[in-house]
């Protein structure tokens, strides 16, 4: 059993930041890929952001240079730093993770989703 955790989502005005966290805990052999995904009323879910184990980051083209993506490896923790914040971001915020448990193949793993809302 795995679970995600996030927290940090809220209201903010625009220009402002953000730090959102995503914790995963459980049965955890070892976590392949971590990222965030976001989304809002009427749209598609899209990917923000991931991040794999040794690899570099990459970014939807809309928060790149605004939006940076960190893991602590040490606590199965991935983080999303938000900066220059704009109302387009706001939306429901997913974190996912593809972890190998040991006991099924690698899969996708999603949290429970974090509410961020960009607004005067």
């Amino acid at each position: 059993q795995v679970q995600l955790e996030e927290s940090g989502g809220g209201l903010v005005q625009p220009g402002g930041s953000l730090r959102l966290s995503c914790a995963a805990s459980g049965s955890i052999f070892s976590i392949l890929a971590m990222g965030w995904y976001r989304q809002a009323p009427g749209k598609q879910r899209e990917l923000v952001a991931g991040l794999s184990s040794g690899g570099k980051p990459n970014y939807a083209d809309s928060v790149e240079g605004r939006f940076t993506i960190s893991r602590d490896n040490a606590k199965n923790t991935v983080y999303l730093q938000m900066n220059s914040l704009k109302p387009e971001d706001t939306a429901v915020y997913y974190c996912n993770a593809r972890i190998d448990t040991l006991l099924l193949s690698p899969r996708d793993y999603w949290g429970q989703g974090t509410q961020v809302t960009v607004s005067s």
